[in-house]
């Protein structure tokens, strides 16, 4: 299909800057619209066709997204920190952001990213938002011995965070005040809900038939738990998406920077471009991981030989990639078959 027309978003919370332009660089239209839904498809349907969209990946662009492909012909999400040469210039506005935009969509120059499917999207929002769960669940945790410290009060490190010797521990502590129980009580009453919370997620996550059994063949890797298959599933999407193993450790945040000039390449630590979810429970299953699996164990041993206990650890997230990779790709794989042997059947 012959694309006529290029059509660029600068997105905001409120209002959406646009830019129509056609191949050869004339302006069709441009200004703004309010960020609604009636306002966004009476836009859409009334916009010149064919066309391409694009419009750079921030908190609000999903919802825009989902609300516009069924106008496109193609569109396209752009990569945040590949565009950086929108804000390059001495002058900086939201028109010329969207010019900018609709020029890299007609020069096929735009940075393209991977836009995952939204069902997928929805799951990938309950596992992050179970990661805030716990994130506060431990804040609570700290909290509670912090008050107890506080007060001086002896407790059994391994035990506090259990519900009967936490009752029996306010019952029995004379330490414990009037002014300090309501704050324990909170407490652990938050430590409760978020529990609960916490699990509701995981099984609503565990038993969902897009996931179920994707995550079984992860989770088949000795080593690999529930949580680290389903944050493997949810923010990798299609591992297609990978043309290398490298590309996947890029994603994951497990290699450093690499700086080359005049010959000479320089490497710096772990780059802070990379998957800010995926990253920290690769770490987190690569530290246990080698308990439960002699290959990940061998090669943690081998690293530590060398004296580096960090180095042994990214070593081990490094090949637990590879090993997720390789399973999640085989997987796909089937999946293709399967719907082609259908098709055919058909």
């Amino acid at each position: 299909m012959h694309i006529q027309y290029f059509v660029a978003l600068d997105v905001h919370k409120l209002i959406l800057f646009f830019c129509v332009k056609k191949a050869d660089g004339e302006i069709v239209s441009e200004g703004k619209i309010p960020a609604r839904r009636v306002d966004l498809k009476n836009w859409a349907a009334a916009l010149p066709k064919p066309w391409r969209g694009g419009m750079e990946a921030t908190l609000f662009s999903s919802w825009i997204y989902r609300e516009l492909e069924p106008f496109a012909d193609e569109l396209w999400m752009g990569h945040p920190a590949r565009m950086k040469a929108i804000s390059s210039g001495k002058k900086k506005s939201d028109k010329l952001d969207a010019r900018m935009l609709a020029d890299l969509l007609r020069a096929d120059l735009f940075p393209r990213c991977y836009v995952m499917n939204p069902q997928m999207e929805a799951l990938r929002r309950q596992l992050r938002f179970r990661r805030l769960v716990v994130h506060e669940t431990v804040k609570f945790k700290n909290k509670t011995t912090g008050l107890l410290m506080e007060h001086g009060i002896e407790y059994t490190k391994g035990k506090i965070h259990q519900k009967k010797y936490f009752s029996e521990l306010l019952k029995a502590e004379p330490a414990i005040t009037e002014e300090l129980r309501p704050l324990l009580d909170f407490s652990r009453g938050q430590i409760e809900s978020l529990g609960r919370m916490d699990m509701d997620l995981m099984k609503l996550l565990g038993r969902h038939p897009a996931l179920q059994t994707r995550v079984g063949k992860l989770t088949s890797i000795p080593g690999v738990g529930p949580v680290t298959a389903l944050t493997w599933a949810l923010e990798v999407g299609d591992p297609e998406r990978f043309s290398s193993i490298k590309h996947a450790l890029s994603y994951c945040g497990l290699s450093s920077a690499l700086r080359e000039s005049a010959g000479k390449e320089k490497r710096g630590p772990l780059s802070k471009q990379r998957n800010a979810y995926l990253q920290p429970v690769l770490i987190e299953t690569a530290k246990l991981a080698p308990q439960f699996n002699e290959t990940l164990k061998a090669v943690k041993e081998k690293e530590l030989q060398k004296g580096h206990a960090n180095r042994a650890t990214l070593a081990v997230a490094r090949k637990l990639v590879a090993y997720m990779l390789a399973v999640d790709r085989a997987y796909f794989s089937e999946l293709k078959q399967l719907k082609e042997q259908a098709k055919s059947a058909a």
